[in-house]
């Protein structure tokens, strides 16, 4: 059972600390087994609590001490961006870090994060109001602010606010599954997989007409993602020219047609690795990659392993 620690301090935004504590210290009757221990710890605060803004105060048994022993700690956010976060919470994170620990930052605690010390030279994202501001104080630190998130694997930043939630399924994903987090994101009514490379700010106005959706031709797609979609058949599914389509696409998801289908064979061959023993060449024929060694050279960009080697280890994990 793998135990969260989520940092609280004086002043924290309220939201920021709300999403995990939601997510993760929940009970939900459908969690896989072996599901997060989460404690939410004060730190750097007058006793065993800590006053979010506005009216919310945080009593909790947990402190310095349960952080540095958790494995992944939660940073949600910065009391205030411009002061230096309490020392002893840098050093807990530190002393986390080199016992093993994930470090997860939400929004703003990418500044505590850049604090210890253990983002220089590494990409890093955070709210994209406070991206100049982060790369001014931290200039070790590559800021991309127009990312969702950021995960080297031992540290992950995450963008702001409901880019917390992707975060979070991230984490579910990586540590249960792409089931689990499917059914989670269910749970939630959030989408079942924003990748982190997805644009965090999307300038797009509110559709004039609610059928100028494009939910029912991503559900589909979804649906239909062992054929051989083109943009033109997503067009002609659409009732629109492919150029308005890609459009559409761009200022909706941030992304073209085809790189969102992209990531969508790449999430199905996730979830048949883990529940199926098909062959590989099977799998890259339902999800639409063709061969054993197109869907081997898109899941390992993608992944970062290939995928036999992401079934041993999710079967290894005993997921």
């Amino acid at each position: 059972m793998p135990t969260i620690a989520v940092a609280v301090t004086d002043g924290i935004p309220f939201f920021e600390l709300a999403i995990p504590c939601h997510i993760f210290g929940t009970d939900r009757p459908a969690a896989p087994e072996g599901w997060y221990d989460l404690r939410v710890c004060a730190i750097g605060t007058n006793g065993a609590a800590a006053r979010a803004r506005s009216w919310f105060t945080a009593e909790t048994p947990y402190g310095a001490d349960e952080l540095v022993a958790a494995d992944i700690v939660l940073v949600p956010a910065s009391a205030d961006v411009h002061d230096d976060p309490p020392p002893e919470l840098t050093a807990a994170l530190r002393t986390a870090h080199a016992r093993g620990a994930r470090l997860v930052s939400l929004c703003s605690g990418a500044f505590t994060l850049a604090a210890t010390g253990l983002l220089d030279g590494r990409t890093a994202t955070t709210h994209w109001l406070y991206a100049e501001l982060l790369a001014e104080r931290y200039p070790a630190v590559e800021v991309d602010p127009s990312v969702l998130y950021v995960d080297h694997g031992d540290v992950l930043t995450g963008a702001g606010s409901t880019a917390a939630i992707d975060v979070c399924l991230h984490l579910v994903r990586e540590d249960f599954g792409t089931a689990a987090a499917n059914t989670l994101a269910r749970q939630l009514v959030a989408p079942a997989h924003r990748p982190g490379g997805q644009a965090q700010f999307i300038e797009a106005p509110l559709p004039a007409r609610t059928d100028a959706s494009l939910a029912p031709l991503l559900h589909w797609a979804r649906e239909r993602l062992d054929e051989p979609l083109t943009v033109a058949d997503l067009a002609r599914r659409a009732h629109t020219s492919a150029r308005t389509l890609t459009r559409r696409f761009h200022a909706t998801t941030g992304t073209t047609p085809m790189q969102w289908l992209q990531t969508q064979r790449i999430a199905r061959a996730r979830e048949l690795l883990e529940g199926s023993d098909l062959p590989v060449d099977r799998i890259a024929d339902l999800c639409g990659l063709g061969t054993a060694a197109n869907l081997r050279r898109h899941f390992t960009r993608t992944v970062g392993v290939p995928p036999h080697d992401y079934r041993k280890s999710y079967r290894a994990g005993g997921r």
